[in-house]
């Protein structure tokens, strides 16, 4: 058989949906996805068994083996969902959305308090945390509302400048945008969840920046969480000492970071060698929230530069992706995702190194965890399919022309 006559897979000219698919998703940032998911693997393989030894576990292998169980689907997740439109990305995420919201009520009466919080609800023999399902959705939600209000206002804009009507209207879905967060803010400092808080205010921060709305909106965003977080820090004790042990170690225990700090320090720059690591034992989280410190101790910080490279690049390549994105919700409802994506692992990697208050928050893609793979993965197949689309000259552009629309719509 000549060259010219053997069959070629998804050549630039290939029109099918698995050809337009794979020539117009982001292949370097899936990529860098699945290099994540792979160390992710072997660091939990690595950081598990002594956590299976120590709450007695039916094998070491227990939570390595159900975290590949959950790998499939969420691989499956990143690659289905990065196939669909952005209306269809909406359709998912509301009704993500709204299941979560009753799921996240159910939680409060029926959920199993743990730790001092009350986040999880067993299902069909499964835990799962409603609050790792409601963050991606949340984004989605907010930039479709934003996005309804925009094009509202101009409407409105072009109505005004025609001399048919000179009131303008109530921003209807801005007020829905606030009503969702704090909805879902209430949600969680009732469990009580501060570093998903912090979370999701990020999310919509960034969201309104990039929309170039009036800093007033931020600021009220802002006021909402601190006066949540403050109620939370004077009402809930679990969350007042947590906050007291960072300012001042000597009012209480700080077990976990005293340990998480010395695997960092016994790791130094090149580690003691995967599967070497001792200090990893005495950590009672050491396959979950404090992932980063098992990483280090084995990998040393040149391992740990290698896993912080990989989440810069997903970052960076998926904000320049957005410079092609085909409307402003695929702007607003990305950004807000790769927010959730970096905060999220900023969050995890400042707890373990003592930089902010300890949180039990998962490093993406990396860390043990059922709800955090999927959502995460779920996450970033919407990322990969709103940011498919190349018709935007810039996310700077856009941010630049929203900012022009909302300066006139003010005046």
């Amino acid at each position: 058989m000549s060259a010219s006559n053997q069959p070629q897979a998804f050549t630039r000219m290939d029109k099918s949906f698995l050809g337009s698919w794979w020539w117009t998703v982001d292949r370097a940032m899936l990529g860098c996805v699945i290099a994540l998911i792979v160390l992710g693997v072997a660091i939990v393989a690595t950081s598990s068994p002594s956590v299976a030894q120590r709450i007695g576990a039916s094998s070491d292998y227990y939570f390595i083996i159900k975290h590949m169980v959950f790998l499939l689907p969420t691989i499956f997740l990143i690659i289905s969902i990065s196939m669909f439109s952005p209306r269809y990305i909406w359709r998912i995420s509301s009704l993500i959305f709204l299941g979560g919201i009753v799921m996240m009520i159910l939680v409060l009466m029926l959920g199993v308090e743990e730790k001092g919080a009350r986040r999880w609800i067993r299902i069909m023999g499964f835990s799962l945390q409603p609050s790792e399902f409601i963050k991606p959705a949340f984004a989605v939600v907010v930039a479709w509302f934003i996005t309804l209000q925009r094009k509202k206002d101009q409407q409105a804009l072009s109505v005004i400048h025609k001399g048919e009507n000179s009131k303008k209207p109530f921003p209807i879905y801005y007020a829905a945008v606030f009503g969702v967060y704090v909805t879902v803010l209430a949600l969680l400092i009732m469990q009580p969840d501060l570093g998903m808080s912090v979370v999701i205010t990020i999310i919509i921060a960034v969201q309104v920046f990039i929309a170039g709305l009036r800093f007033r909106y931020m600021a009220g965003v802002f006021a909402a969480l601190s006066a949540g977080l403050t109620i939370a820090y004077f009402s809930l004790y679990h969350v007042q000492s947590r906050i007291d042990r960072f300012f001042d170690p000597s009012s209480g225990d700080n077990y976990q970071v005293e340990r998480s700090l010395a695997a960092i320090k016994k790791g130094g720059l090149v580690g003691v060698g995967a599967g070497q690591g001792v200090e990893k034992t005495t950590i009672p989280d050491a396959h979950a929230d404090f992932t980063f410190s098992v990483l280090i101790e084995e990998g040393g910080v040149l391992f740990a530069f290698i896993i912080i490279s990989l989440f810069l690049f997903i970052l960076l390549r998926g904000f320049k992706r957005l410079q092609e994105a085909s409307d402003d919700f695929s702007v607003l409802a990305a950004g807000g995702l790769l927010a959730m994506f970096g905060v999220q692992s900023l969050i995890h990697m400042g707890s373990s190194i003592n930089l902010i208050p300890t949180k039990g928050m998962t490093l993406p893609f990396i860390s043990y965890g059922g709800s955090s793979l999927v959502s995460m993965g779920i996450a970033m197949g919407m990322v990969l399919a709103l940011t498919r689309y190349k018709s935007r000259g810039s996310i700077s552009r856009s941010s630049l022309k929203m900012r022009r629309a909302s300066d006139k719509d003010s005046k």
